[in-house]
């Protein structure tokens, strides 16, 4: 009997062994070295607990710690509690815009350490807000929200001598009535609309609040370009004549030739206008006598002239009239 088949045998299983489990070792620590890798990648973040509204001061009973990946951490957020809430309550500091839970706080979004949070707070720079009054007509039906961009304007005149024109456009509303949350969805009817404006549109403003009534037109989400709007006055849109076509109605007869009628259309043609005749001046033809008393040799000339003017005036012209030409201006068409 052959032995060395045997240890050849019990070798390979031996080599085998050992594999699987040097195998079950690696794969059983595998896991944990991914776990401690990954945990030493996340970092403890602060993230609302429950909703916090705007102004609200942020507290310790309102915020918690979630682990966030550190490559992917969010510019501002607080890793720090000192740095979110401090030991002082005169200290705390307030939300400047309203935090959902599970949100993730950042500085952008928080007061600085004391401070008071207004609408001042949502202004540009070199920007003023004020405030216009509307109404349920004027302000779109209350559908005018904070955070919403319209366009303004002015109502001016009465009767036939009233008239609009747009004074402002793409102006952002940052507040209606005391409510300056963008969040907000719900309709509601104000009484004033507080917009964001430049200080030279504020001026624009004041004197077409006290000229005029103003009217809200609320702007569409997507990038419109602004262009200048003419005036609009009542008489442009009160018109003489409606949009009605005027048809030639022509004048038609009936003929009847026995049984069978016939409905003739009647054509009118222009008539020319007739050139006006000068009337023909005939003078007379009789010879006129030299006056008895005319003077032969030195003062012939003289009498001659003053005998023909003499004929001229007192000679009196006939008017020969003339026949009339007559033109038919309708002719039967059949």
């Amino acid at each position: 009997m052959r032995t060395r088949p045997i240890i050849t045998t019990l070798l390979g299983l031996a080599i085998a062994g050992a594999s699987v489990i040097f195998a079950k070792d690696h794969l059983l620590t595998a896991p944990d070295t991914t776990a401690s890798a990954q945990s030493s990648d996340l970092v403890e973040v602060y993230i609302a607990r429950s909703e916090i509204a705007f102004g609200q001061t942020i507290e310790n009973h309102a915020v918690t710690t979630h682990p966030w990946p550190r490559e992917a951490l969010p510019p501002g957020a607080f890793t720090d509690i000192g740095q979110l809430v401090p030991t002082d309550r005169e200290q705390l500091r307030r939300a400047k815009g309203r935090f959902y839970p599970g949100e993730v706080l950042i500085a952008s979004k928080v007061s600085n350490f004391g401070e008071k949070v207004t609408l001042v707070q949502r202004l540009g720079e070199n920007t003023r807000a004020m405030a216009i009054k509307v109404d349920a007509v004027t302000a779109v039906g209350g559908f005018v929200t904070p955070g919403d961009y319209v366009d303004i304007v002015l109502t001016q005149g009465a009767t036939q001598n009233m008239r609009a024109v747009t004074i402002l456009q793409n102006i952002r509303v940052i507040g209606v009535d005391q409510q300056s949350e963008e969040l907000r969805d719900q309709p509601e009817i104000a009484r004033t609309i507080t917009v964001e404006v430049t200080p030279q549109q504020g001026q624009r403003l004041v004197l077409a609040q006290n000229a005029g009534m103003l009217s809200l037109t609320l702007r569409t989400l997507e990038g419109v370009e602004d262009t200048p709007m003419e005036m609009v006055h009542l008489r442009d849109l009160l018109q003489e004549e409606g949009p009605i076509e005027h048809v030639d109605v022509r004048p038609t007869v009936t003929v009847r030739r026995g049984t069978e009628s016939e409905i003739v259309t009647i054509k009118r043609n222009p008539v020319d206008p007739e050139p006006i005749i000068e009337p023909e001046v005939v003078a007379d033809s009789e010879p006129t006598a030299e006056p008895a008393n005319a003077e032969p040799t030195d003062q012939a000339g003289e009498s001659a002239v003053e005998a023909e003017v003499e004929v001229n005036f007192t000679t009196p012209a006939r008017i020969k009239p003339r026949k009339r030409p007559i033109t038919l201006s309708q002719l039967l068409v059949q």
